[in-house]
């Protein structure tokens, strides 16, 4: 199964997803990209998928355009802004889905603020995601 996971910068939010869905299923094809790639990770998103236990260092933050001539089972988007472009994605897709999350890198105040905003919306990923893969994904497979 194949399933590919949008947001804008493809350096936070998607990635996050990205790491929760594939270590839920070593099996899955489970790929993440941007409207507007950033071309990085980022490190608060990196530190905090780690202390759970999940490496994604080495995941690349891809523009959307490397995925558009495949099919897919699952396109997800996980931001409104890649939500709101994901109409123009032409590419052949069984099931299209919005998951949204508030996006931690906006975060302002402390920095124990911040990192907390990192935890609790990376919480709320896995939580969503492993809610989809046991609903839906693992039924289908």
């Amino acid at each position: 199964m194949k399933i590919l996971i949008l947001c804008t910068g493809n350096s936070c939010r998607s990635q996050m997803a990205h790491g929760w869905l594939q270590s839920f299923d070593k099996e899955l094809t489970v790929c993440s990209a941007g409207t507007q790639a950033s071309g990085k990770l980022n490190e608060k998103a990196v530190a905090v998928m780690r202390s759970s236990g999940i490496d994604i260092s080495k995941h690349t933050s891809d523009s959307v355009e490397k995925y558009l001539g495949e099919e897919w089972d699952y396109v997800i988007t996980v931001c409104g802004g890649a939500n709101e472009a994901c109409p123009a994605f032409i590419g052949k897709v069984k099931h299209r889905l919005h998951i949204g999350f508030d996006d931690p890198s906006h975060a302002v105040g402390s920095e124990q603020f911040i990192w907390s905003e990192f935890h609790r919306v990376c919480d709320e990923i896995k939580a969503a995601f492993y809610k989809l893969y046991i609903e839906q994904i693992k039924p289908e497979l």
